[in-house]
């Protein structure tokens, strides 16, 4: 029996995901992520420049919380190593982690959080692109900003050049400071948090990590104020960006299945015609053979008459033909 469907649901997307499906799609958009930051460089006077007008930005508008903290970090190591390692670590860890956790028991939000972090960071990346930025420790010593990540790196695995691990710091773009998405991906968990965590500490969390994400970043060196404030615009940005991007996706899954049915149908449709009137079964012949039944619930042997048919016609004085079944017929058959 043919499958039919609802009216109004043959356009309704299928929203239940696989892991070995999102899997590759998350890696995915993380290695264009960390390609389009490794090939976009862009030029280090550029960059430079840009980190110096951001600096302008700020002191016109009497912002300054990197230098306070970047000296605080530097000078307390007991604060500037823990505050190294959550730069270098925890947006590798917690980002994966809460989307894990959405998968797994909060599976109709996680369709639209993964569409919403995916769009931001792809808004990040067009940020890069056009905007290589030159972070504060890489400017002249002049400045007032000290790398933590190379005065501490002994006590972790990054070196001296970035928050990679030791040897890779050449492979990574540098100048890649706005937008600042630890602090973007940051917010993307914090509300994460708050809004499917249920409990208080997990609200908590959601207030805490981001806003130390951001202290981070600025004490440890590795950008502007401003910076945290475009990761933060980045990801409303992709907020508003998700409906419209989720549609796209729906339409595009609503497309896909129906092609293939029709082809699928075109494809049966053109082997039958191939097949032709072959290997159709034959109909029978009309008269071809004598059907055993003469009338309703009575059966003869073929040829054979009814008794009565026969007295009715020797009262009326008409000889029966000789045929080779009456030959010899000398008492009517008995009747069944």
């Amino acid at each position: 029996m043919p499958h039919t469907e609802a009216p109004g649901t043959e356009a309704t997307p299928r929203t239940r995901l696989r892991w070995w499906t999102e899997l590759p799609l998350i890696l995915l958009v993380y290695a264009c992520y960390s390609a389009g930051r490794l090939l976009v460089r862009g030029d280090v006077s550029d960059a430079v420049d840009h980190g110096l007008a951001i600096l302008d930005i700020e002191k016109a508008l009497f912002l300054n919380a990197e230098h306070p903290l970047n000296r605080l970090f530097t000078r307390e190591p007991w604060i500037g190593i823990p505050a190294d390692f959550w730069y270098a670590s925890l947006h590798y860890l917690v980002t994966p982690v809460i989307l894990i956790w959405l998968f797994r028991s909060r599976t109709v939000q996680y369709r639209a959080a993964r569409t919403w972090l995916m769009t931001s960071t792809f808004i990040g990346l067009i940020g890069f692109t056009l905007l290589p930025t030159c972070p504060p420790r890489l400017l002249d010593a002049s400045h007032g900003f000290v790398d933590t990540m190379a005065q501490y790196s002994s006590y972790g695995w990054w070196g001296g050049e970035a928050s990679a691990p030791r040897g890779l710091g050449g492979m990574t773009n540098q100048y890649a400071a706005m937008p600042s998405l630890h602090v973007g991906w940051s917010l993307w968990c914090g509300v994460m948090l708050w809004r499917h965590g249920g409990t208080r500490a997990a609200k908590a969390a959601g207030v805490v990590y981001p806003l130390v994400t951001t202290i981070v970043v600025m004490g440890t060196a590795n950008h502007y104020f401003l910076d945290a404030v475009a990761g933060a615009a980045v990801m409303g940005a992709g907020l508003l960006l998700t409906p419209f991007v989720m549609r796209a996706s729906n339409r595009a899954r609503a497309l896909l299945p129906a092609r293939f049915t029709t082809g699928t149908a075109a494809e049966a449709s053109g082997a039958e015609r191939a097949a032709g009137p072959a290997d159709t079964p034959a109909a029978p012949a009309s008269g071809a053979a004598h059907s055993p039944i003469v009338s309703g619930g009575c059966q003869t042997s073929a040829g054979e008459r009814f008794p009565r048919q026969r007295e009715q016609r020797l009262e009326a004085g008409a000889e029966p033909d000789p045929s080779p079944s009456d030959a010899g017929d000398e008492t009517p058959a008995p009747a069944r």
